[in-house]
């Protein structure tokens, strides 16, 4: 069976869910283990920024299964690259990390990369 266009960009738009949902995750892990000084079951499962994040990490999981249903591991799985610049730039804004010259640079690798292979072939 053929695949059309619009499911492939069907794909391509719930994986950029998933690396948003994905980054919103890892913040909120962070913001989490910041309040708890010691880990045990029950102090997770008390933790609202904790499993906010892990929710929010299953959803992740859950757009990028369906994303491949129809979409190129190949070309969607380095979309998924993206996570990593949307968590740098959410720790900047909401954790206080300083954003370097460093970091820019290779936020842009990691957009130039993405933008290269999606430029490669039509998702």
């Amino acid at each position: 069976m053929a695949v059309t266009a619009s499911a492939r960009a069907k794909s391509l738009t719930l994986v950029l869910g998933c690396t948003v949902l994905g980054a919103a995750a890892q913040v909120l892990f962070k913001l989490g283990l910041k309040l708890m000084p010691r880990v045990s079951p029950l102090a997770v499962l008390t933790n609202l920024p904790l499993m906010a994040g892990l929710t929010l990490y299953g959803a992740s999981t859950l757009l990028l299964v369906l994303a491949l249903r129809d979409g190129e591991l190949s070309l969607l799985y380095p979309v998924i690259s993206l996570t990593y610049a949307w968590v740098a730039v959410l720790s900047v804004i909401l954790l206080g990390e300083q954003m370097d010259a460093l970091k820019v640079a290779g936020i842009v690798a990691i957009i130039a990369g993405v933008a290269l292979l999606g430029r490669s072939r039509k998702f």
